[in-house]
């Protein structure tokens, strides 16, 4: 999504785990229009968004070694980049559920992103060596509630952050599950699932924040 003014600086979106909806076209608008040159990288659905059971056999394999997603993501990144509205040195990755992971692995592949935010994000914790080669800051917000990432799997990835030396944040709500900022999520029936308008106001605050201090001009 090209700004009307764009101001050089650039984000890169991975979708929830079923695919671009008008959800991450969304967010691409909300991001134009503030200057932001935005782009959705599709990892997964080839244009659809793919219902739960198509799903399963695409993202599998990037669920048994996140890792296997860094190409898709240095692709897209490539075409973000290529924009002639884009400093190639102000560019944030921001993903939701396992476009969290996919942005996080953009970062540990050694990717220039001065910024990486993960939404209801999964946490990759394999490899932990990888964490070394962040760049950017990171920013992961999580809901309290959230029963798709266990306590022992955010406390391994904290560890691994702090190992590295990488300038990270994280940010809990309270009372708060699973896919938070998708408004209507909880019509999914997924139990831990559902949209909530505080913590999605508020994460999105947040991000505009960490991008203030990294991406934009002061």
């Amino acid at each position: 999504m090209l700004p009307d003014k764009p101001n050089g600086a650039a984000v890169l979106i991975a979708h929830n785990a079923p695919g671009v909806s008008e959800f991450e076209r969304g967010i691409a608008v909300r991001l134009a229009e503030k200057g932001y040159t935005a782009f959705c990288a599709d990892y997964v659905g080839d244009g659809e968004v793919l219902t739960m059971d198509a799903l399963g056999p695409r993202i599998q394999p990037y669920f048994e070694d996140p890792s296997r997603i860094r190409p898709v993501m240095e692709t897209a990144l490539g075409v973000l980049t290529a924009q002639n509205s884009v400093d190639r040195n102000r560019v944030a990755a921001i993903g939701y559920c396992f476009g969290g992971a996919a942005v996080l692995e953009l970062g540990r592949s050694g990717a220039d992103v001065s910024a990486i935010v993960g939404f209801h994000s999964s946490l990759p914790v394999n490899r932990p060596e990888d964490a070394r080669n962040i760049r950017g800051k990171v920013l992961i917000q999580h809901g309290t509630a959230d029963p798709l990432i266990a306590p022992d799997t955010r406390a391994a990835f904290e560890a691994q952050m702090d190992a590295a030396g990488v300038d990270w944040r994280m940010i809990l709500y309270g009372g708060t599950q699973h896919g938070f900022t998708v408004p209507g999520s909880e019509k999914m029936g997924m139990a831990g699932v559902a949209y909530h308008l505080t913590s999605d106001e508020r994460s999105w605050r947040a991000m505009l924040d960490l991008f203030n201090e990294s991406i934009d001009l002061s």
